[in-house]
């Protein structure tokens, strides 16, 4: 066995690698060239497998075989500035749909006897057909709105999971709001008595389509919502409304304190319901002016500020066993007593 300059036996394997001819052990050596950084990196053009690499080997091509000559429709970089600042592609963007899918069998059929404007009947593919499919898909093509036969799970991703569709579904526009000072004008340039109802905080959209019926049923002339805190024109006061939302306007207030002022600057009466109101509704005795009927939440009733602009708060004798009236009724009651004040 072979011995070591020390006197003690070598063995084989035991040379310490690295040490010859080689870099110096350690971390520092073997991490130098990462120290000293990347090199820039190359313009988008310079790299082959990038688009613009792909598109400035594609002009070269064109170039070499057509004798110098560029492509048509390109430029050299002089012509376009080099050191003009580029301008982002125009991005579309793609709007929300804001219609609203009325599903299940009944409530498609009541929609389309309301007279709703509807823009498309979506049946499933081979939905069981029964009386109420088939007088959907008749009611449909009177009206010539498009039938659309889909797949289950298209009908289930258009009308969520959640709902229960029985096989069709409609497809309904968002509802285009009026101003209310322009339905204003419109009433008085006819030389007619304003008569609105005008919704502090409802949320339920059955209430809104009852009020709805109501104003069209008793001579008013449109229903007021504010922006926030409050149901608008949704598929269920379509239907609920039984069509009267077809020829009864909706006008949508940004901030209806400030609206109501307006009105009564333009000589228009505001009175609030409220079931401790100090005034009893048999007892008015201006329902010949223009009015303005303000119902309010279903549960808290009229708002403070509200309350503050009416110029009457009115209230509805019921029997004591009954603890408050529906919104909706409350303002029914409310209409049919303006209108038979008018008409005696």
């Amino acid at each position: 066995m072979a011995k070591s300059g020390t006197g003690r036996p070598s063995r084989a394997g035991a040379v310490r690698r690295g040490t010859k001819g080689s870099k110096a052990v350690g971390s520092g050596g073997q991490g130098r060239q990462a120290l000293e950084g990347k090199k820039p990196t190359p313009k988008a053009e310079d790299r082959p497998y990038h688009p613009a690499g792909k598109a400035k080997a594609a002009r070269e091509r064109y170039a070499a075989a057509s004798g110098g000559k560029r492509p048509p429709g390109t430029r050299s970089s002089n012509e376009r500035g080099q050191d003009a600042p580029r301008t982002a592609p125009a991005r579309r963007v793609k709007k929300a749909d804001d219609s609203e899918i009325v599903t299940g069998r009944n409530s498609v059929v009541e929609a389309l006897r309301a007279h709703i404007p509807a823009t498309a009947l979506y049946v499933a593919f081979r939905v069981e057909v029964d009386e109420r499919v088939k007088e959907a898909l008749s009611l449909a093509n009177k009206r010539g709105i498009p039938v659309m036969e889909v797949m289950r799970p298209e009908l289930d991703r258009l009308s969520g999971h959640d709902s229960v569709h029985q096989g069709l579904a409609l497809k309904v526009p968002p509802y285009e709001y009026a101003h209310p000072e322009t339905l204003l004008d419109e009433v008085l340039a006819k030389h007619k008595t304003p008569l609105f109802v005008a919704l502090d905080g409802i949320t339920d959209p059955r209430n809104l389509g009852a009020i709805i019926r109501s104003t069209a049923a008793f001579g008013g002339h449109g229903v007021i919502v504010p922006q926030r805190r409050s149901v608008g024109v949704t598929a269920s006061a379509w239907k609920t409304s039984a069509g009267a939302a077809a020829r009864t306007p909706v006008a949508m207030a940004s901030n209806l304190t400030q609206t109501l002022k307006a009105f009564k600057a333009r000589g228009v009466f505001v009175i609030g319901l409220d079931g401790d109101g100090d005034v009893s509704l048999p007892g008015l005795d201006f329902a010949e002016g223009p009015i303005v009927v303000v119902v309010g939440n279903e549960g808290k009733g009229l708002s403070r500020l509200v309350t503050e602009t009416c110029d009457a708060v009115v209230s509805i004798p019921i029997s004591s066993g009954t603890e408050s009236l529906n919104a909706g009724i409350a303002a029914s009651v409310t209409l049919y007593e303006i209108a038979r004040q008018r008409s005696s």
